[in-house]
């Protein structure tokens, strides 16, 4: 499916995402990114939380090595403020279109937000498993995971307790791809 928000998509989308999260040290993080394959990855930057001064440098480090590993990265917030930021797209809710092309990515939890991330370039559907940055949130399971990838229009991520170990079971429940927090850090 073409992205509809670039006027230049990446000819295809990593299939190996990594999702920043504050419980992660930052050089544990930069570490993960780092690891990525060169020109086959990619980089979710969430940190909402962080001082904004520390969140705007944090993102910066990001960047330069997705700069040099050829990487993609998002942020996570308005879609203006990842144009202003450079990033090569937006993860998020925000509906508003930003002043030069990005890639668009959406989280989804249970049917309402599936049909919500209509247009999106990519979904983030979660979580498939129990997870520990989430601990109270049901997970899916493959089943349901399964059938609520089938209604999403764009490439599916599997996120939420996913390690390596379970890339050969999740082409056949719908993704095209995964995403971690724990299962890409070293702590």
């Amino acid at each position: 499916m073409q992205p509809r928000h670039r006027k230049n998509p990446p000819a295809r989308l990593p299939d190996l995402w990594l999702m920043t999260d504050e419980r992660v040290a930052d050089a544990a993080l930069l570490a993960a990114a780092a690891r990525l394959p060169k020109g086959g990855g990619g980089i979710v930057f969430r940190h909402y939380r962080t001082d904004p001064a520390a969140r705007r440098a944090l993102f910066e480090a990001l960047r330069r090595i997705a700069l040099r590993r050829r990487l993609l990265l998002l942020l996570a917030g308005p879609v203006r403020m990842a144009a202003a930021w450079r990033a090569d797209g937006a993860h998020g809710r925000d509906p508003k279109r930003a002043t030069r092309p990005l890639l668009r990515s959406r989280p989804a939890h249970d049917a309402r937000e599936v049909l919500a991330a209509c247009g999106a370039d990519l979904c983030f559907l979660s979580p498939l498993f129990p997870t520990r940055s989430h601990p109270s949130a049901p997970a899916l399971g493959r089943v349901r995971f399964a059938a609520l990838a089938r209604r999403v229009e764009a490439p599916v991520m599997a996120l939420g307790g996913v390690r390596a170990a379970h890339r050969g079971m999740l082409y056949g429940i719908g993704a095209q791809g995964w995403a971690a927090i724990d299962g890409l850090v070293d702590r």
